[in-house]
């Protein structure tokens, strides 16, 4: 069985993050059932990736960084969960060539465009084209998402809101900032209504 190993972590964790975390998944029905689709959002703490795989009912692909693939142990663990491993120090070809793959075959990937995690005051930081471009190559939706509040044990403070998915047709710089912009118009949204509380 395909995925037998995400499968089970995901039916086995998904209950223990959600006791830990309580967190809250907005839009979930905008993320497509079939067909290729790449979740694209901000990266806020090195638990993204766990509240990633826990909203979506299908198998997200993540993009990880190659240093969690350093051993055999680990490179076994997270090819069974799908992930992609990205050098980020180049302009890594065969992540690439992979995450292109997995959109043709249908399925899902997971990106945080800014590359890493944002530490600083900003609301966000600049993106790389990643996301935008795969969409282009494949004719995969892009499902905008974004992560706010923070992760704290047993409190409801952290959410994930997915936006209604859309094409890439034009200009990737161009198609970047939209992608840029649509997330940093989430975030200060969700910043807004905190203010409002």
């Amino acid at each position: 069985m395909k995925y037998i190993l995400y499968k089970v972590i995901r039916t086995l964790g998904y209950p223990i993050f959600l006791l830990l975390y309580r967190p809250q998944f907005v839009g979930r029905e905008n993320i497509p059932n079939e067909g290729s689709v790449i979740l694209a959002g901000n990266h806020t703490n090195n638990l993204d990736a766990a509240i990633m795989l826990a909203g979506p009912k299908r198998v997200v692909h993540m993009l990880a960084k190659k240093e969690l693939f350093k051993s055999k142990i680990s490179n076994r663990f997270f090819r069974s969960m799908g992930c992609i491993p990205v050098d980020r120090s180049i302009h890594d070809e065969n992540a690439k060539s992979e995450a292109v793959s997995v959109l043709e075959n249908g399925e899902v990937i997971g990106i945080f465009p800014e590359g890493t995690v944002n530490r600083t005051d900003k609301i966000i930081l600049p993106f790389k084209y990643g996301a935008v471009s795969f969409a282009k190559k494949t004719n995969s939706y892009i499902v905008p998402f974004t992560i706010t509040g923070k992760y704290k044990l047993f409190r409801k403070s952290i959410k994930i809101t997915y936006e209604k998915p859309y094409k890439v047709n034009g200009d990737l710089e161009i198609e970047n900032e939209k992608l840029m912009n649509i997330i940093s118009n989430m975030l200060q949204k969700e910043k807004n209504s905190e203010k409002r509380k």
